[in-house]
C-alpha cells in the first residue's frame, strides 16, 4: 500500500510539470555538416551565412539549414571579397542506410582577385602627350625625285 501511495504522489507531481513532455524525447537534433573552406591565396577570413567562420584553409561545422542552401563570404586585405553559394543535399535513409546530409561544393574553394588600387584624391591623372605633326619640309623640290604635290602649278 505504501508503494502505491508513493507512485501516485510521484505521478501527480510529474503531471503538474509543464516542462515535461514525451515529445521532447523523440525530437532529433538538427544534423550538422562539416564544411572544408579553402582559398587562393590562403589566409582569407571565411564566414558562413549561418554564423561560423575561420581563416582558410580550415573546416567548420554548421547546422544544416532548413532552406537547403547558405553562402560563404571570403575577405582578405588587398583582394576583392567573394561569396560562394553552397547547397545542402539531404539523402533520406532507409532500413539499411542511415540518412545523410552533405554540401555541394565541398570543399568550398574561391580564387580571390587582386583589388584595383584606389586613386588618391590629391593625385592627378597623367596626361598622354599627342605626337606633334611633322613639320613641313623646307627643302627645295629639286632635291626630291618626286614632285611636291603642294607646289603651285606652272
Amino acid at each position: 500500500m505504501r508503494r502505491v501511495i508513493v507512485i501516485a504522489i510521484a505521478g501527480a507531481s510529474l503531471g503538474g510539470c509543464s516542462s515535461f513532455s514525451l515529445g521532447d524525447y523523440f525530437k532529433s537534433t538538427p544534423p550538422s555538416v562539416q564544411v572544408q573552406l579553402e582559398s587562393q591565396p590562403p589566409g582569407a577570413e571565411a564566414t558562413t551565412s549561418l554564423g561560423p567562420g575561420c581563416k582558410t584553409p580550415c573546416s567548420v561545422s554548421v547546422p544544416a539549414p532548413d532552406s537547403n542552401n547558405f553562402s560563404v563570404s571570403y575577405a582578405l586585405n588587398k583582394f576583392q571579397p567573394a561569396t560562394v553559394q553552397v547547397s545542402v543535399v539531404r539523402n533520406p535513409g532507409d532500413f539499411s542506410n542511415p540518412a545523410t546530409t552533405v554540401t555541394d561544393p565541398n570543399p568550398v574553394f574561391v580564387e580571390l582577385q587582386p583589388a584595383v588600387p584606389a586613386r588618391h584624391k590629391g593625385m592627378k591623372a597623367k596626361r598622354v602627350k599627342k605626337p606633334k605633326p611633322a613639320a613641313a619640309s623646307t627643302a627645295p623640290a629639286a632635291q626630291s625625285p618626286f614632285p611636291d604635290p603642294n607646289a603651285p602649278k606652272q
